[in-house]
């Protein structure tokens, strides 16, 4: 039987009326600009909010058009937004409840009476928690999240153990989040800078046989990185050698290997900038 709601709910460092403005006047900010999480992903510049009652939820195209993904039906800054969908019968309510200092964002995404909608559509519970790590940096003006050209897909037996896992001992970091303990979700996705690391289950490689991939991640110190993976029981294969660059390679939890070559100053600069 398909699901007729899921709920979720987030603290957010910032009280109700910024909480809300948040999720609603910088969403384009805030959520996170993977393949998966747009209608058009090879169009879309951005993602709005219109203010008020009537206001139109919109994924903006390159060419300056736009799909209205929802209408807005109930708008009451610092405490609740309501949008009904336009591309499926679904609904989605926001609340904002002060909470220790904070915010407690509530969302429950539904289908409505008489919809039928698959269970993936419900999608909203999945992707709040994006807010949470927005709402710390705001303040900051952070540059735009920008995905690189370059995507590793990697096929692992248990994916959440490996994000874990590459998070812990190589550094690898999430726009997103890296699952915990129980968590099993259905796309998983790690970064190095604009890079992207995909990681997908093991059962759903294309070809039965093994598929074998070379990664290459650039680290501003290629020492210090060597210690923190050999300390968090990364299998060092090769130590550190100079072919005009300085690199190592380590193999991950299930075996694949990693190159970690020391970052030239042009791209710690770019880094720093």
């Amino acid at each position: 039987m398909t699901a007729r709601s899921a709920t979720a709910s987030v603290h957010v460092d910032v009280d109700p009326a910024v909480a809300f403005e948040a999720f609603t006047g910088e969403i384009d900010r805030w959520w996170v600009p993977g393949p998966i999480n747009a209608w058009d992903f090879g169009r879309a510049l951005s993602r709005r909010i219109e203010p008020g009652v009537g206001g139109r939820v919109l994924e903006v195209y390159d060419d300056a058009s736009v799909l209205e993904l929802g209408r807005v039906t109930v708008w009451e800054p610092g405490r609740r937004l309501v949008y009904r969908s336009s591309v499926d019968a679904t609904e989605v309510d926001v609340r904002f409840e002060a909470d220790g200092g904070g915010t407690r964002v509530r969302v429950e995404h539904s289908v409505l009476p008489g919809g039928d909608v698959d269970e993936a559509a419900l999608f909203w519970p999945n992707v709040l928690h994006w807010l949470v790590s927005w709402c710390r940096v705001r303040h900051t003006d952070p540059p735009p999240r920008r995905l690189g050209r370059l995507a590793v897909g990697l096929y692992y037996q248990d994916p959440p153990a490996a994000a874990r896992w590459l998070a812990d001992a190589f550094g690898l970091r999430s726009w997103d989040r890296v699952p915990g303990e129980g968590e099993r979700p259905s796309w998983i996705e790690l970064h190095v800078g604009d890079g992207a690391v995909l990681l997908f289950p093991a059962d759903g490689k294309p070809a039965p046989e093994p598929v074998s991939h070379t990664v290459w991640v650039y680290v501003d110190d290629l020492d210090a990185h060597l210690a923190h993976a050999t300390a968090r029981g990364a299998t060092i294969v090769t130590g550190v050698t100079q072919h005009g660059f300085r690199s190592y390679v380590a193999a991950d939890v299930e075996g694949h290997r990693w190159t970690f070559v020391q970052a030239s100053p042009s791209m710690r600069a770019a880094a720093e900038a």
